[in-house]
């Protein structure tokens, strides 16, 4: 008897009922600069029409070992919002609107309603950034994947005019370091939350994080928060006011904050300015882990920050709050000849 695709473990037929409804989900998503419906060979879009000079930045990214926890509690229909906010918070810091997502889902043995469920997270994540959901890929890989699990990636595209292109070259002793808040770990650290909560405290994912209202996998998954909408009315209420912006992730506050600032500047930060959320806690006195690896690993509460002109502080904290986010002052810039972060 003839052998077909579906004896060497790929499914078309799965594939092509997949990208049927992929297409209901990414219908809501469009935007008035989309020119073409899913399912052709490449996603169009046009840039938005009054820049005088449009630049295009590009950012891509993964969830990580977050996947584990969504394989093991069944949990899929999250993660999606997770990729599109780490791709898409990565562009916003330069004062770029998100105009499309693609995605990539690798998986060994393809489950059409898994494939729903992270899509549908994905649609979600591009409604509450603003941008289309352009296209993307599924690629089934027999062998490659452990039963019942899947990768993703995710790539954002957006566009902000040249003379308003946020680089943190403005940045000056003096500035105002101000905090939005993160909705929890966002995609960083698993692997050491993981080894933390499951393995040293030998909590399940299904019981509650001590002193929450939440259970550890509830926890886990909380989704990262999506910064776009916040940054818009940000950069059109501040203006040449907002002098740098920072996506807090791998690394932390030390490692990326001055990524933004100029040489010669650096941030001191008061931790004292709030209160830590409570996952972070948990973790940090579950390891035990150090405080200076707490603050290299994970994002600490802070998923966002802004540097903007003493003057403006007020406005900048207003504005955000405006926006529905938690804000606070902190720290400010100074100069720095070492260490480029320090903690109060």
């Amino acid at each position: 008897m003839p052998i077909t695709y579906r004896d060497a473990g790929v499914d078309i037929d799965a594939g092509n009922a997949l990208v049927s409804r992929i297409a209901r989900l990414a219908k809501p998503t469009r935007t008035p600069h989309v020119l073409a419906d899913i399912g052709g060979f490449a996603g169009l879009c046009a840039i938005p029409p009054g820049l005088k000079e449009p630049i295009l930045v590009s950012g891509t990214d993964g969830v990580g070992t977050k996947l584990k926890v969504a394989f093991a509690t069944g949990v899929h229909d999250s993660i999606g919002i997770d990729l599109v906010a780490m791709c898409v918070n990565d562009i916003v810091t330069c004062g770029a609107q998100p105009l499309f997502f693609l995605d990539y889902f690798g998986t060994g043995k393809l489950s059409v309603d898994v494939g729903e469920a992270v899509i549908r997270g994905i649609a979600e994540g591009c409604k509450q950034a603003g941008c289309a959901l352009l296209g993307g890929e599924t690629a089934e890989l027999p062998g490659m994947y452990a039963e019942g699990e899947y990768d993703l990636a995710g790539f954002a595209v957006g566009v902000v005019e040249r003379s308003k292109i946020i680089d943190g070259k403005a940045c000056s002793e003096g500035d105002v370091v101000i905090a939005i808040a993160s909705s929890g770990l966002h995609s960083n650290g698993y692997s050491l939350a993981r080894r933390v909560l499951l393995e040293e405290m030998k909590l399940s994912l299904t019981e509650l994080l001590p002193g929450g209202d939440k259970t550890v996998g509830e926890a886990l998954l909380v989704p990262t928060k999506i910064y776009a909408r916040t940054v818009a009315s940000l950069f059109a209420g501040l203006e040449d006011k907002l002098h740098a912006l920072c996506h807090v992730t791998g690394g932390g506050l030390p490692e990326n904050l001055p990524r933004v600032l100029p040489e010669g500047l650096g941030a001191h930060l008061n931790l004292a300015s709030y209160e830590r959320p409570l996952i972070f806690q948990v973790i940090q006195k579950g390891g035990p882990v150090d405080e200076a690896e707490m603050l290299r690993t994970f994002n600490v509460g802070v998923g966002l920050v802004l540097v903007v002109a003493r003057e403006a502080a007020e406005q900048a904290l207003e504005a955000a709050r405006a926006a529905g986010e938690t804000a606070w002052v902190l720290g400010e810039i100074v100069k720095a000849s070492g260490a480029r972060v320090t903690f109060a």
